[in-house]
């Protein structure tokens, strides 16, 4: 059984598409970039953006066919907002640091422009899937990550009175 919405799944493909299209357009950019003075802010960036958009490309093909149902992920819930979050994550800080250090020549503001704009794609999907679906991970002590509710672990008496020792 999966526990997606896939309701939510086609919305969120719209925001998955601007992550690929604004990571891919910053890859590319850093990509032209001819020659660095400091270049461990651009090789982190690049690094950051090449993921992001080929990780998306990956989710895309996956949830947009059948293959989600092949490939053994019991609740894309959490894959989805692990990826997503920690996405947003990385490429606030790799554009941040892209920022603070690099040559100020054109291609290079315009790939931190898109760093910043992916970055933001990425953290209003996180937004609109706490909205939704509320945090994954932070599901009540009595109820499994399926919804569920757990088995009691105290065994009750079988005559239903209380043994005083």
């Amino acid at each position: 059984e999966h526990c997606y919405d896939f309701l939510f799944l086609h919305t969120a493909s719209y925001y998955r598409f601007s992550h690929f299209l604004l990571s891919f357009v910053a890859f590319v950019m850093e990509e032209v970039v001819s020659n660095c003075l400091h270049c461990g802010p651009l090789y982190f960036f690049e690094f950051v953006s090449c993921s992001a958009f080929l990780f998306t490309l990956l989710l895309l093909i996956l949830l947009a066919t059948v293959l989600h149902q092949r490939i053994g992920i019991n609740c894309w819930p959490t894959l989805d907002f692990g990826y997503t979050t920690g996405m947003a994550i990385l490429f606030l800080l790799a554009s941040i640091v892209f920022a603070a250090d690099n040559g100020q020549t054109d291609l290079e503001q315009g790939a931190v422009a898109f760093g910043f704009l992916a970055t933001v794609a990425f953290f209003m999907d996180v937004g609109l899937f706490v909205k939704n679906h509320g945090i994954p991970c932070r599901k009540g002590n009595n109820q499994q990550a399926d919804g569920t509710p757990r088995p009691e672990s105290e065994k009750l008496n079988s005559n239903g009175t209380d043994s005083v020792n």
